[in-house]
């Protein structure tokens, strides 16, 4: 595990930062308090920036764990207090500390901490899905690591946040594609919230799709349906026809997945989605350093669904 002092240099602005992790099966988290025993954590290629906290303009009928908005370089956007959002803290109570400004899923929002700590990189083999975790600051937790000195560290899941305080994305008409029920999609993802609305989409399109909660699991069964088939004497197409991944995930992320599935002769001419909340150049060049053939920032249904159809309708000509 390496470890780090916070400085702004560290926070990723270009290309190389992201792209010498690609594959590695790493991540960054930026370590970060909230005024109790308890550690957090958040992948760093979602922070832009730190700092402290700023004056905020308070708002009426603002959601629950919204403190009020603030001007950031022309730009008006929102801050959420992680206290109150995490049921940790009453509204309003935030006290002078920190805030991290992030980037995902196409929106800028503040995040009001008590400190900021510094940036770990973690093995993604060492992050685990927690286990009968429910209510309270848990509700938020999509994965756990450990530090070298114990310390356990709870992973953020920075997308339930965005969708449980301004809602989700309402999905509108989708026209099903021309024999969907032949089409098979596979798909990980280890965020509840967005394997939701992917099946939406999919059923939407009229497709059949199986899931995985994380990249590990992914890979053992697309290995173990590519053996099927193998046995069967049955090329692989006729099982699966697209596979999404997400890009973070426990245990192994979607750079690695993907990695592993373009080097397996079986998958071969099957299309690979990277389907991401992190939706940079940067991490676009990542995905496209492993393979994939396509790259759909979350969460826009109308995008994912579109770039989806030609590959699928493609799929099912060949076949």
């Amino acid at each position: 595990m390496l470890e780090r002092a916070l400085g702004d240099s560290d926070l990723p602005d270009s290309i190389d930062n992201h792209t010498q992790l690609a594959g590695s099966n790493c991540m960054e988290i930026l370590l970060f308090s909230l005024g109790t025993a308890e550690h957090f954590g958040i992948n760093v290629f979602k922070v832009r920036e730190v700092s402290k906290t700023p004056f905020i303009t308070r708002t009426p009928n603002m959601p629950t764990g919204v403190e009020g908005l603030i001007s950031l370089r022309g730009n008006v956007i929102p801050v959420l207090s992680l206290a109150s959002i995490l049921g940790i803290a009453p509204p309003g109570t935030h006290k002078e500390g920190a805030m991290m400004v992030t980037e995902y899923s196409k929106r800028t929002l503040g995040f009001l901490v008590q400190e900021v700590d510094r940036i770990i990189r973690v093995d993604w083999e060492k992050v685990r899905t927690p286990e009968n975790l429910a209510g309270g600051s848990h509700a938020y937790i999509s994965a756990i690591t450990q530090l070298r000195d114990g310390r356990l560290v709870s992973i953020l899941d920075v997308e339930s946040i965005l969708a449980n305080t301004f809602g989700e994305a309402v999905i509108g008409q989708i026209n099903p594609i021309g024999n969907g029920h032949e089409v098979n999609v596979f798909f990980a993802d280890d965020s509840a919230v967005a394997r939701r609305k992917i099946t939406e989409v999919l059923d939407k399109l009229g497709v059949r799709h199986k899931y995985a909660q994380n990249g590990l699991e992914a890979w053992t069964r697309l290995a173990s349906i590519a053996d099927h088939a193998e046995q069967a004497g049955r090329p692989l197409a006729e099982d699966i026809d697209l596979i999404m991944v997400d890009a973070e995930m426990p245990e192994m992320d979607g750079y690695v997945l993907t990695r592993n599935i373009k080097s397996d002769p079986r998958f071969g001419g099957i299309p690979v989605v990277m389907h991401s909340s992190l939706s940079s150049e940067a991490n676009r060049a990542m995905g496209k350093q492993v393979g994939v053939d396509a790259y759909v920032a979350k969460f826009d249904a109308d995008v994912l669904a579109e770039t989806l159809r030609p590959l699928l309708e493609r799929a099912r000509r060949v076949a």
